[in-house]
Formats: structure tokens, sequence, C-alpha cells
């Protein structure tokens, strides 16, 4: 029995294959490949594509069941927007007395003279990510959703400050635009 069924439309140019739990997304901008495969809910949720038109079912009226629905289809769309368009998220360096300094160094970004600090910051790009530093802002790119705003959260994170006041103390790096990399906003 189906109590709930999430679809919709792949967009053109994308081609979704599904393998058990396992859904791979190929598009004009590469490929996306993520197993959704969980003890929880193994059996409960039913995901599939034909044609146009992606779907999940739901087979159990528990709200859990029918929720996890519902986020496996809002991961897959987003996994479509990634191979069609691309994210690009923007993020400020902002500093009030001691310039902060921002370079990238394999798969780490450094932050350095972050309140005159000597040490160094260290933040990890996740795989599927490219960050561009300069001396104003960060630009970070990337076809998963998921590693772009990973990375831009580990940015943040490694210039947080603890026990002082944030109305006074605002320097830090911030998110400051979230968009698709061909400049639209998101929906």
């Amino acid at each position: 029995m189906i109590v709930m069924k999430k679809n919709f439309e792949i967009p053109d140019g994308v081609e979704v294959a599904v393998s058990g739990m396992e859904v791979t997304v190929r598009g004009p901008k590469g490929e996306l490949r993520r197993n959704f495969d969980d003890p929880r809910f193994s059996g409960e949720i039913e995901i599939g594509a034909s044609g146009k038109e992606f779907w999940a079912k739901a087979r159990s009226e528990r709200k859990a069941m029918r929720a996890m629905a519902g986020t496996i289809s809002g991961h897959i769309r987003n996994m479509c927007t990634g191979v069609t368009k691309g994210y690009r998220w923007t993020m400020k360096i902002v500093y009030t007395h001691f310039p902060i300094t921002v370079s990238v160094r394999g798969n780490e970004v450094e932050v350095k003279n972050f309140l005159s600090e000597k040490g160094v910051r260290k933040a990890r790009i996740m795989e599927g990510a490219k960050v561009e530093a300069g001396k104003e802002a960060i630009i970070i790119t990337g076809n998963d959703i998921e590693s772009v705003s990973q990375t831009a959260a580990n940015i943040e994170r490694s210039c947080s400050l603890t026990r002082r006041d944030r109305r006074i103390f605002v320097d830090g790096i911030y998110v400051s635009e979230r968009a698709l990399a061909t400049g639209e906003g998101l929906r």
C-alpha cells in the first residue's frame, strides 16, 4: 500500500539512474551519486525514475517515513540543479583593525592574522567544492550543494569566537550570498 508519493519532473539534459536505493544523476556539469540505503527505513521507502519523472514513495503511515520520502525527493532535486547549473556561495571577509589573510593550500583554507593571532586557522574543503580566495571575499563553487555549503560552514566555523561580545568583535568570515552558479538566486 502506497501512503504518499512525492514526484517531480526531471529537467532536460539530466539523466537519473536508480539502482536499489542508490541514485546517480548525470548532467552537463558532471555526475553526482548518492546512496539512500538506511536500515531504519529499508523496505518502507521506494524510489525510482521513469521517463522524465522521479518519484519517492512511502509505504508506511508513519510520519517519519512520509517525511523521509519528501527529503529524498528534495535531495534528488538539488542534485539535478547541481549538474545543470551548479552552486556558488560567496563569503565576505570582515575585520575591524587587523587585516585577515586567506589562502587556499591543497584541500584546506588557511586564515592568518585573525584578531592578530600568530597561529593559522584551517578549514577543510569538502570533495567536489572549489574555493577561490580574494582580499575581501571567498567564492565557493561546485555541483553538490552539500559539499559547497559544508565547506562554507567549515570556513565560517574556523573563525568562530567564544567568550567575546559578538556586537563588538565582528571579525570573521561570513556567508553573504547563496546562489546558483548562473547568478540566479536559490528558490
